[in-house]
């Protein structure tokens, strides 16, 4: 298949995807590299449905914003005859391999794949519990990934988390597997508990994560709870004080 040139300004982000596209030292690299070499390596896009010449993006996101600051009125793009959910689930397939994808990245990534098989009508017995049941479009997911079955459910559960959460999980903040636990909390729940992080200073780890989780299940969880649970790890962090031969 040979490559086109296409008009920047009929090109379109894919709507709703999950990648994200930032203005930062890898951006403006890649545009002064378009700015010398121009784009080496085509965007991958498709028609738009009830439009006579409007294209969505399917894979190039990165290359047509550096395009864009670039000053560039065409580009070079591969056609693909794709339907929406074929667009959604090529899309996935082509970012996944990308280096340094953010958590939240890779759950709404692995969600929208997820939509997509659904909508193409095959199986989606993709259960929310972390002990796995059937997992069909689980294994649909990982045999284009590196991550197992298991591992796209509990990536999927991500995406429950309100954005102030995932944030911190993207920075690091929260680990991953505490993250998958906190995700069970409603988001009145989740809301306290990114008050009391920013009050105690504090993230919790898989212990206190759990027991988050367990309260919430059980009774209700309250923003005293969560500040005492998350006081626990502030304790637990201040120094010992020693004391010299001397002093003794």
């Amino acid at each position: 298949m040979n490559s086109v040139k296409m008009d920047i300004g009929k090109l379109h982000p894919f709507e709703g995807h999950p990648f994200k596209v930032q203005d930062n030292e890898e951006m403006d690299a890649l545009v002064e590299s378009i700015q010398s070499q121009g784009i080496l390596t085509p965007l991958i896009v498709r028609k738009k449905e009830n439009t006579t010449d409007e294209y969505e993006i399917i894979s190039g996101h990165r290359r047509y914003r550096a395009a864009m600051k670039a000053g560039l009125e065409t580009v070079p793009a591969f056609i693909y005859a794709l339907d929406r959910n074929a667009a959604a689930i090529m899309l996935v397939d082509c970012n996944l391999h990308r280096e340094r994808l953010l958590p939240s990245e890779k759950a709404f990534a692995y969600k929208l794949k997820l939509e997509a098989i659904k909508r193409q009508g095959k199986r989606t017995d993709l259960t929310s519990d972390q002990v796995g049941r059937k997992l069909e479009s689980a294994e649909l997911i990982a045999n284009k990934s590196d991550d197992s079955k298991t591992q796209v459910r509990r990536y999927i559960r991500l995406t429950y988390l309100i954005p102030e959460l995932l944030d911190l999980v993207d920075e690091k903040r929260i680990a991953f597997t505490p993250a998958v636990e906190l995700s069970y909390l409603n988001e009145v729940e989740q809301a306290d508990l990114v008050e009391e992080i920013s009050v105690c200073d504090a993230t919790p780890n898989l212990s206190q994560a759990q027991r988050l989780r367990a309260i919430s299940r059980e009774e209700g969880l309250t923003p005293e709870d969560i500040g005492e649970i998350l006081a626990e790890e502030k304790a637990n962090q201040r120094p010992t004080v020693k004391f010299s031969v001397e002093r003794l």
